[in-house]
């Protein structure tokens, strides 16, 4: 599909869409004054207007050319309207509906005899329900504001996690082993080093014995990370820092100029985890070792099972030699990966680490209950969850993506500890 057909199919769709919703914008203004009207017009079709070219400059400007506040946040801002104009659009649909019904009740209903001298109204005209209008712009309203919300309290709203979980076989050296988890960082989002040197200084508050980072460390390309380095280098931990890599660090979602361009950039990424101190897990284990006792760390490549992901990573090379530990955790980006392979090739793994999943960015995470959009493509979405006698837990990751927001679901940190018994 060339690029200009898809810019006239994504313009007629928001034509369409706007002059939807314009419909109940005019039956509530129906009552005021021309002026009023008027600005109302040129404001609501100028934004249009501006949307369009918005999705038209990609095709002059690439879009990583753009200034990045504009790339996080006024494009963000576009579909966070268009998004809610939708659900807006819903309401005036039911309208629509009950509308039909009355039209087609109108032949069925005997009109009143004419009287003379007066023009009498076409019975079959059916006007709109100014209330169900009114609901529609309420309910437009209402997720753009909670949308606005999560973009200036949620998205740096870190949260800690904390979670206590019994592996029988853990080696009393290792009993209260703290690990602190963080993943999803996107650092391509960030315009500012203030949000990440927040959540460093969390991090380093729990005084972990060892640090997990779960992969994504950049959207794209790895320039991203470069002005956060000095930031990130401040993680620390007794035992190390240890990361594998995400699905958006390989560079698949870009343009490159040539093969060896996407090459360049991953192998420069490897690089930026060595320069934070971290130790990038490629398809390989190390033994942590306390007192006398070890325990095997694997860490693995992207491996998806869900929505064609890659499969970067390489189980059976990083999983041999492991056998004789008593203990082994994995890190690994796509939780689909535990539910996939893990738990029917590797039941000797006892805890996964996973992250990709941001738990969607939005949901409700009340006590006792949780719910977001992500569930019904990740079984594991959010949290710690436990088959048998392996476990997962999903990191609901530090950053973002696409919105720069986060409504309901939390930028998080986990702490979790580790006891035999």
């Amino acid at each position: 599909m060339s690029i200009a057909f898809r810019i006239l199919i994504i313009g007629v769709l928001l034509v369409l869409i706007d002059l939807y919703f314009y419909q109940a914008i005019r039956t509530i203004m129906a009552g005021s004054s021309i002026t009023r009207k008027n600005l109302v017009f040129y404001i609501y079709w100028g934004f249009t207007l501006f949307a369009f070219l918005l999705f038209l400059t990609p095709t002059f400007i690439p879009f990583q050319d753009w200034p990045k506040v504009v790339r996080v946040y006024l494009f963000a801002f576009v579909i966070m309207v268009l998004i809610s104009k939708i659900i807006g659009s819903v309401f005036i649909a039911v309208d629509d509906i009950i509308r039909l019904f009355r039209w087609i009740g109108s032949y069925f209903t005997k009109a009143p005899l004419p009287v003379a001298g007066e023009i009498m109204p076409n019975p079959h005209a059916i006007s709109r329900l100014k209330f169900l209008n009114y609901v529609a712009v309420g309910m437009a309203a209402l997720p753009f504001a909670s949308f606005v919300y999560g973009m200036v309290k949620g998205a740096f709203d870190y949260k800690v996690h904390r979670q206590r979980v019994v592996l029988p076989n853990l080696p009393a050296s290792f009993n209260g082993l703290k690990i602190v988890q963080i993943s999803d960082i996107h650092s391509g989002s960030f315009v500012s080093t203030s949000p990440l040197e927040e959540a460093v200084r969390i991090v380093n508050e729990q005084k972990a014995d060892i640090v997990f980072f779960t992969g994504d460390l950049v959207n794209d390309r790895s320039e991203e990370v470069e002005p956060f380095m000095e930031v990130l280098k401040k993680i620390t931990a007794p035992m190390g820092v240890y990361s594998t890599l995400g699905n958006h660090d390989y560079g698949d979602y870009v343009s490159w100029e040539s093969p060896e361009a996407k090459i360049n950039n991953l192998e420069e990424l490897k690089k930026k985890h060595a320069q934070l101190g971290w130790k990038l897990m490629m398809n390989e284990h190390v033994a942590l070792r306390r007192g006398d006792d070890a325990i095997a760390l694997i860490g693995i490549e992207n491996w998806g099972g869900n929505l064609n992901f890659p499969k970067y990573g390489d189980m059976k090379k990083a999983h041999a030699g492991t056998e004789n530990y008593p203990v082994k955790l994995l890190l690994s980006h796509d939780p689909s990966h535990w539910e996939k392979q893990v738990r029917t090739e590797y039941k000797d793994v006892d805890i996964t680490f996973s992250g990709h999943t941001h738990g969607f960015q939005f949901g409700i995470e009340i006590p006792g209950f949780k719910w977001s959009p992500s569930q019904y493509v990740y079984k594991e979405w959010a949290g710690l969850y436990t088959e048998e006698n392996q476990h997962i837990y999903v990191n609901r990751g530090l950053g973002f993506l696409g919105y720069p927001g986060r409504v309901g679901i939390l930028p998080e940190i986990t702490v979790m500890e580790l006891y035999n018994a």
